[in-house]
């Protein structure tokens, strides 16, 4: 339970990188025992700087200011670097967002969870060794001697979030700083992490700083909630407050932005008047088979089934979601139907069936389909100009266009886009994470397509940006009609984007139908499991 006095407080605190611009801005705030602290914003608002800073692991280039940052009677500032090292991990933890870039690749996980315990205490090999499998069975990594020896990326994403929990919570901290600890994963995956904090909080009585966008995930762990905006703490309150009545403008502007689940069908009785037409993309007994091959020969011996005999339609101008956990097959199945895959089954795209065509005619009808994939900037050439990446389909697709229609079609489609016109000499690095996936989605209009496939396109976006891309994909497709397969497994962001619905466990689709009866009313036990795994903000 929190007490009165603050287990960290921090004052006035203010962090630049150049004389023009402070990245924190005079902030102050207290975190006490036993309580979960929240603090949440869009991504640049200062939140992971704040979390460094207190932990003094600032870039050299950084300038620091502060009254004081005091951890019960310590005040951080005036410790030397070796204190400080005894402090960061012995009682202030740290859960980075991204687990596979913060594991060490080389290492075992049982060997990183066991340096993190050797750092703080001095125990023999076999009471470390016991003390790592501890804390693996604490954070429920299954047979936790088998999974020792293993290597982080033999693991899920869920997995090594675990890993890189049991990593903070070897010395027992007072304060975990949980820094976006949930991004990317599946709801269902997601649940478990937050059952593991919840759990894990009442059994050490630690304190929780959750440090998020996810407004969602604050609603269902957050005690207290500060809201960040360019620098500055907007707003602070209990999390009832914050959900029932927020105050500040920036707190509810956010909060309008969220997607929700009782949207889901609008769009679909919106058009039920429509009169039917033959659908735009048919798929029929779908797979995507891989080989297990074993012995001296390499012989096949058994298949994995990734896209295991699926069927579906799409609509001109309509929009399917694809849902379903890491693993069932999604994103193969949307890269198989551009070809980036092998399959076999049958598929028709405008009645034309692709597995048939080859050379000219196989590229003109390649042109109806196209992808826009979930991390923008790594499927981005980093050495090309945006309007070079944005040509580039043009130039292998349309080449009866001359440089000066091509250049024009490019410019045509940053401004469709919402980019200006100059973006089209930069390079992907100087844009925000929502700008160029506003770059990827005019890549993906470059060539006229009928159908997109989003996988996971706004799945690390703000909410206020994340709101943009889907207006602006909704807006693209009341212009040209084009059609969605949307790959996704936030099934708010399903309920404001889908007329229909599929839902895909281990290779095949279990459930599909209309976007509010499979949201509102889901008949699979898997898609039941999914509706209540997902955190929702409470109804204002």
């Amino acid at each position: 339970m929190a007490t009165n006095t603050p287990l960290l407080s921090v004052e006035q605190l203010s962090v630049a990188f150049n004389a023009q611009h402070k990245v924190v801005d005079g902030i102050s705030f207290a975190i006490y025992p036993g309580e979960t602290f929240a603090l949440v914003g869009e991504s640049g608002s200062g939140k992971s700087i704040t979390a460094l800073s207190v932990l003094q692991l600032l870039p050299a280039n950084a300038r620091l200011t502060a009254q004081a940052i005091r951890l019960g009677s310590q005040d951080l500032l005036k410790q030397s670097e070796q204190a400080l090292c005894k402090i960061r991990g012995r009682r202030i933890g740290l859960v980075f967002q991204d687990p596979m870039s913060s594991l060490n690749p080389v290492m075992t996980i049982g060997a990183q969870i066991a340096e993190a315990i050797t750092q703080h205490f001095s125990l023999p090999a076999p009471a470390v060794r016991q003390r790592v499998l501890e804390l693996m069975a604490q954070v429920e990594i299954p047979q936790p001697g088998k999974r020792y020896h293993d290597y982080p990326h033999q693991l899920s994403g869920g997995q090594r979030q675990r890993v890189m929990i049991a990593i903070a919570l070897a010395a027992e901290p007072d304060l975990l700083i949980a820094d976006e600890p949930t991004t990317s994963l599946d709801v269902t995956i997601q649940a478990q992490i937050l059952a593991l904090l919840k759990s894990l909080q009442q059994q050490t009585g630690m304190a929780l700083w959750l440090i998020s966008h996810d407004l969602a995930l604050v609603s269902t762990l957050a005690d207290r909630v500060a809201v960040m905006q360019r620098g500055k703490i907007v707003e602070t309150g209990t999390a009832q407050g914050f959900f029932d009545a927020p105050q500040h403008p920036y707190t509810q502007q956010l909060l309008n932005a969220l997607p929700s689940l009782a949207n889901a069908g609008k769009r679909s009785g919106q058009e039920a008047s429509l009169p039917a037409a033959a659908p735009l993309l048919q798929v029929e007994d779908y797979k995507v088979y891989y080989p297990i091959r074993k012995g001296l020969f390499k012989r096949v011996v058994d298949h994995v089934r990734a896209v295991d005999g699926v069927s579906f339609s799409i609509a001109h101008g309509k929009t399917l979601a694809l849902v379903g956990e890491s693993g069932c097959g999604k994103t193969t199945l949307g890269k198989s139907l551009l070809n980036l895959l092998p399959s076999s089954g049958r598929m028709l795209v405008d009645g034309v069936a692709l597995g048939r065509l080859s050379g000219k005619a196989l590229r003109q009808h390649r042109a109806k389909l196209q992808i826009i994939f979930q991390d923008p900037f790594s499927s981005m050439n980093p050495r090309m100009l945006v309007g070079d990446i944005i040509a580039e389909g043009l130039c292998a697709l349309r080449p009866d266009l001359s440089v000066n229609e091509r250049n024009g079609r490019v410019l045509a489609l940053l401004a469709q886009v919402g980019l200006p016109e100059a973006s089209a000499l930069c390079y992907p690095h100087e844009f925000s994470g929502g700008q160029r996936q506003r770059i990827c989605i005019a890549r993906a209009l470059a060539v006229g397509p009928k159908l997109i496939v989003c996988d996971e396109p706004t799945s690390a976006l703000d909410v206020s940006v994340q709101a943009q891309i889907i207006r602006l994909l909704k807006t693209l497709q009341q212009q040209q009609g084009i059609s969605y397969l949307f790959i996704t497994h936030d099934l708010a962001v399903v309920a404001e984007m889908a007329d229909e619905v599929a839902v895909m466990y281990q290779g095949k689709i279990v459930e599909r139908g209309e976007a509010g009866q499979v949201l509102k009313r889901p008949q699979h036990a898997y898609t039941q499991k999914l509706l209540s795994a997902a955190p929702q903000i409470p109804a204002r």
